[in-house]
Protein backbone atom coordinates (compact mmCIF):
# COMPACT_ATOMS: atom_id res chain seq x y z
CA UNK A 1 0.00 0.00 0.00
CA UNK A 2 1.12 3.17 -0.63
CA UNK A 3 -0.14 6.33 0.31
CA UNK A 4 0.70 9.06 -1.86
CA UNK A 5 0.22 12.90 -2.47
CA UNK A 6 -0.70 12.83 -6.09
CA UNK A 7 -1.15 8.99 -7.12
CA UNK A 8 -0.68 9.83 -10.55
CA UNK A 9 2.22 11.17 -10.05
CA UNK A 10 3.67 8.09 -7.54
CA UNK A 11 1.78 5.58 -9.93
CA UNK A 12 4.33 6.84 -12.91
CA UNK A 13 7.24 6.51 -10.91
CA UNK A 14 6.16 3.11 -9.32
CA UNK A 15 5.77 1.86 -12.96
CA UNK A 16 9.72 2.74 -13.58
CA UNK A 17 10.79 -0.09 -11.23
CA UNK A 18 7.79 -2.61 -11.67
CA UNK A 19 5.90 -2.02 -9.00
CA UNK A 20 2.04 -2.24 -8.80
CA UNK A 21 0.31 -1.77 -5.17
CA UNK A 22 -2.67 -0.14 -4.17
CA UNK A 23 -2.61 3.41 -3.43
CA UNK A 24 -4.64 5.91 -1.84
CA UNK A 25 -4.70 9.39 -2.15
CA UNK A 26 -3.16 11.35 1.34
CA UNK A 27 -2.63 15.07 0.41
CA UNK A 28 -2.51 18.37 2.53
CA UNK A 29 -6.45 18.37 2.99
CA UNK A 30 -6.77 14.38 3.66
CA UNK A 31 -4.30 13.33 5.77
CA UNK A 32 -6.25 14.48 8.80
CA UNK A 33 -9.11 12.54 7.50
CA UNK A 34 -6.99 9.13 6.35
CA UNK A 35 -5.26 8.34 9.37
CA UNK A 36 -8.30 6.10 10.61
CA UNK A 37 -8.17 3.90 7.19
CA UNK A 38 -3.99 4.14 7.01
CA UNK A 39 -3.93 2.96 11.18
CA UNK A 40 -6.51 0.39 10.01
CA UNK A 41 -4.32 -0.86 6.88
CA UNK A 42 -1.67 -0.97 9.49
CA UNK A 43 -3.25 -3.04 12.30
CA UNK A 44 -4.11 -5.69 9.54
CA UNK A 45 -0.84 -6.56 9.10
CA UNK A 46 -0.18 -4.17 5.43
CA UNK A 47 2.63 -1.99 5.07
CA UNK A 48 1.81 1.28 4.09
CA UNK A 49 4.78 3.77 2.33
CA UNK A 50 3.75 7.39 2.61
CA UNK A 51 5.42 9.38 -0.47
CA UNK A 52 5.39 12.70 -1.29
CA UNK A 53 5.87 14.67 -4.82
CA UNK A 54 9.01 16.73 -4.42
CA UNK A 55 10.57 15.87 -1.16
CA UNK A 56 10.68 14.47 2.02
CA UNK A 57 7.19 13.66 3.87
CA UNK A 58 6.62 16.44 6.69
CA UNK A 59 9.60 18.76 5.58
CA UNK A 60 7.15 21.15 4.08
CA UNK A 61 5.08 18.53 2.75
CA UNK A 62 2.15 16.71 3.82
CA UNK A 63 2.53 14.23 6.88
CA UNK A 64 3.01 15.18 9.81
CA UNK A 65 -0.23 15.00 10.95
CA UNK A 66 -0.70 11.14 9.87
CA UNK A 67 2.58 10.52 10.97
CA UNK A 68 1.56 11.73 14.77
CA UNK A 69 -2.03 9.62 14.33
CA UNK A 70 0.02 6.70 13.67
CA UNK A 71 2.62 7.06 16.04
CA UNK A 72 -0.23 7.93 19.10
CA UNK A 73 -2.05 4.44 17.87
CA UNK A 74 1.29 2.95 18.80
CA UNK A 75 2.05 1.73 15.41
CA UNK A 76 5.86 1.94 14.12
CA UNK A 77 6.89 4.74 11.57
CA UNK A 78 9.77 3.92 9.74
CA UNK A 79 11.66 6.94 7.67
CA UNK A 80 13.66 6.19 5.04
CA UNK A 81 16.33 8.62 3.75
CA UNK A 82 15.01 10.38 0.85
CA UNK A 83 14.73 13.53 -1.39
CA UNK A 84 15.60 16.34 0.72
CA UNK A 85 15.88 19.91 -1.06
CA UNK A 86 17.31 21.36 2.48
CA UNK A 87 20.06 18.97 2.65
CA UNK A 88 21.04 18.86 -1.24
CA UNK A 89 21.12 22.57 -1.63
CA UNK A 90 23.40 22.88 1.36
CA UNK A 91 25.84 20.28 0.45
CA UNK A 92 26.74 22.03 -2.65
CA UNK A 93 26.16 25.83 -1.80
CA UNK A 94 29.65 26.45 -0.84
CA UNK A 95 28.22 28.39 2.46
CA UNK A 96 28.58 26.77 6.24
CA UNK A 97 25.91 24.10 6.93
CA UNK A 98 27.45 23.34 10.49
CA UNK A 99 24.41 24.98 11.69
CA UNK A 100 21.44 26.35 9.88
CA UNK A 101 17.87 27.64 10.31
CA UNK A 102 15.26 26.41 8.06
CA UNK A 103 12.21 28.77 7.32
CA UNK A 104 10.57 26.60 4.42
CA UNK A 105 8.28 28.38 2.66
CA UNK A 106 7.65 31.96 3.91
CA UNK A 107 4.38 34.04 4.14
CA UNK A 108 3.41 36.22 1.37
CA UNK A 109 2.33 39.43 3.67
CA UNK A 110 1.77 41.21 6.26
CA UNK A 111 3.34 41.04 9.71
CA UNK A 112 3.94 37.20 9.58
CA UNK A 113 6.13 37.78 6.64
CA UNK A 114 7.92 40.92 7.97
CA UNK A 115 9.22 38.94 11.34
CA UNK A 116 10.13 35.82 9.21
CA UNK A 117 12.16 37.57 7.19
CA UNK A 118 13.97 39.67 9.62
CA UNK A 119 14.59 36.62 11.34
CA UNK A 120 16.30 35.23 8.16
CA UNK A 121 18.20 38.67 8.01
CA UNK A 122 19.29 38.38 11.44
CA UNK A 123 20.26 34.36 12.09
CA UNK A 124 23.92 33.95 12.63
CA UNK A 125 24.18 30.89 10.66
CA UNK A 126 23.04 29.82 6.86
CA UNK A 127 19.40 30.07 6.16
CA UNK A 128 17.81 27.89 4.05
CA UNK A 129 13.89 29.11 2.56
CA UNK A 130 11.65 27.61 -0.10
CA UNK A 131 10.26 29.81 -2.85
CA UNK A 132 7.95 29.40 -5.50
CA UNK A 133 9.14 30.80 -8.57
CA UNK A 134 6.72 33.66 -9.41
CA UNK A 135 7.59 34.83 -6.00
CA UNK A 136 11.51 34.72 -6.28
CA UNK A 137 12.47 38.17 -6.87
CA UNK A 138 10.29 39.97 -4.57
CA UNK A 139 11.70 37.43 -2.00
CA UNK A 140 15.35 38.29 -2.85
CA UNK A 141 14.67 42.39 -3.39
CA UNK A 142 12.76 41.84 0.51
CA UNK A 143 15.64 40.15 1.72
CA UNK A 144 18.14 42.64 0.33
CA UNK A 145 16.35 45.59 1.90
CA UNK A 146 16.70 43.46 5.35
CA UNK A 147 20.58 42.51 4.92
CA UNK A 148 22.06 44.90 3.16
CA UNK A 149 22.41 44.12 -0.90
CA UNK A 150 25.60 42.42 -0.41
CA UNK A 151 24.99 39.48 1.35
CA UNK A 152 25.60 36.45 -0.43
CA UNK A 153 23.21 34.06 -1.38
CA UNK A 154 22.49 30.71 -3.78
CA UNK A 155 19.61 30.31 -5.31
CA UNK A 156 19.17 26.42 -6.36
CA UNK A 157 17.03 25.41 -9.03
CA UNK A 158 15.38 21.88 -9.78
CA UNK A 159 17.82 19.91 -7.70
CA UNK A 160 18.79 16.74 -8.84
CA UNK A 161 16.84 16.89 -12.03
CA UNK A 162 17.35 17.54 -15.73
CA UNK A 163 17.82 21.13 -15.81
CA UNK A 164 19.28 21.39 -12.13
CA UNK A 165 21.09 25.36 -11.36
CA UNK A 166 22.90 26.55 -8.56
CA UNK A 167 23.42 30.46 -9.22
CA UNK A 168 25.74 32.12 -6.70
CA UNK A 169 25.76 36.02 -5.87
CA UNK A 170 24.41 38.94 -3.92
CA UNK A 171 21.18 39.50 -3.36
CA UNK A 172 21.00 42.60 -5.23
CA UNK A 173 22.81 40.73 -8.25
CA UNK A 174 20.14 37.70 -7.76
CA UNK A 175 17.29 39.87 -8.04
CA UNK A 176 18.68 41.78 -11.29
CA UNK A 177 18.87 38.37 -12.68
CA UNK A 178 15.99 36.27 -12.15
CA UNK A 179 13.99 39.66 -13.18
CA UNK A 180 15.43 39.10 -16.45
CA UNK A 181 15.85 35.30 -16.44
CA UNK A 182 12.27 34.18 -14.73
CA UNK A 183 12.97 30.88 -12.95
CA UNK A 184 11.08 28.13 -13.24
CA UNK A 185 10.60 24.82 -11.42
CA UNK A 186 11.56 24.34 -7.39
CA UNK A 187 13.45 26.67 -5.70
CA UNK A 188 15.68 26.43 -2.84
CA UNK A 189 16.85 29.61 -1.41
CA UNK A 190 20.30 29.12 0.67
CA UNK A 191 20.99 32.49 2.50
CA UNK A 192 24.74 33.65 3.64
CA UNK A 193 24.30 34.44 7.96
CA UNK A 194 24.42 37.46 9.18
CA UNK A 195 27.71 36.88 11.09
CA UNK A 196 29.74 35.45 7.98
CA UNK A 197 28.40 37.64 5.45
CA UNK A 198 31.28 39.47 4.09
CA UNK A 199 31.27 43.68 4.21
CA UNK A 200 32.53 43.92 0.72
CA UNK A 201 32.67 41.94 -2.86
CA UNK A 202 35.70 39.21 -2.92
CA UNK A 203 38.73 40.55 -4.97
CA UNK A 204 38.97 37.71 -7.09
CA UNK A 205 42.59 39.09 -8.22
CA UNK A 206 43.93 37.89 -5.26
CA UNK A 207 42.11 34.63 -4.67
CA UNK A 208 43.50 33.82 -8.38
CA UNK A 209 46.68 34.41 -7.11
CA UNK A 210 45.91 32.45 -4.01
CA UNK A 211 44.52 29.48 -6.02
CA UNK A 212 47.64 29.80 -8.47
CA UNK A 213 49.94 29.91 -5.62
CA UNK A 214 47.94 26.63 -4.04
CA UNK A 215 48.19 24.61 -7.38
CA UNK A 216 52.29 25.50 -7.44
CA UNK A 217 52.40 23.89 -4.01
CA UNK A 218 51.24 20.92 -4.97
CA UNK A 219 48.03 20.82 -3.82
CA UNK A 220 45.02 18.81 -5.78
CA UNK A 221 42.54 21.03 -7.59
CA UNK A 222 39.45 19.48 -5.61
CA UNK A 223 41.97 20.53 -2.24
CA UNK A 224 42.52 23.98 -3.61
CA UNK A 225 38.49 24.43 -4.41
CA UNK A 226 37.53 23.44 -0.75
CA UNK A 227 40.37 25.52 0.79
CA UNK A 228 38.97 28.67 -1.15
CA UNK A 229 35.61 27.64 -0.58
CA UNK A 230 36.20 28.13 3.22
CA UNK A 231 38.15 30.81 3.21
CA UNK A 232 36.80 33.19 0.29
CA UNK A 233 33.24 33.79 0.80
CA UNK A 234 32.91 32.90 -2.73
CA UNK A 235 30.37 30.48 -3.62
CA UNK A 236 32.00 26.90 -4.20
CA UNK A 237 30.82 26.56 -7.86
CA UNK A 238 32.27 30.01 -8.41
CA UNK A 239 35.15 28.97 -6.61
CA UNK A 240 35.84 25.45 -8.74
CA UNK A 241 34.74 27.81 -12.46
CA UNK A 242 37.58 29.77 -11.17
CA UNK A 243 40.28 26.89 -10.41
CA UNK A 244 39.70 25.20 -13.36
CA UNK A 245 40.01 27.93 -15.40
CA UNK A 246 43.84 28.60 -14.24
CA UNK A 247 46.47 26.34 -16.37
Amino acid sequence: MVAAEDTRRSRTLLQHIGATPRLISVHAHTEASQAAPVIALLDAGQTVALVTDAGTPGISDPGARLVAAVRAAGRLVVPIPGPSAVATALSAAGLSADRYLFLGFPARKGRDRREELARAAAAPWTVVLYEAPPRLTALLRDLAALCGPERRAVVARELTKMHEEFRAGTLSELAEWYEEHPPKGEITLVLAGAATAPDAEPDLESIRADAAALLGEGLSRKDVVRQLTESSGLGRNEVYRLVMELP
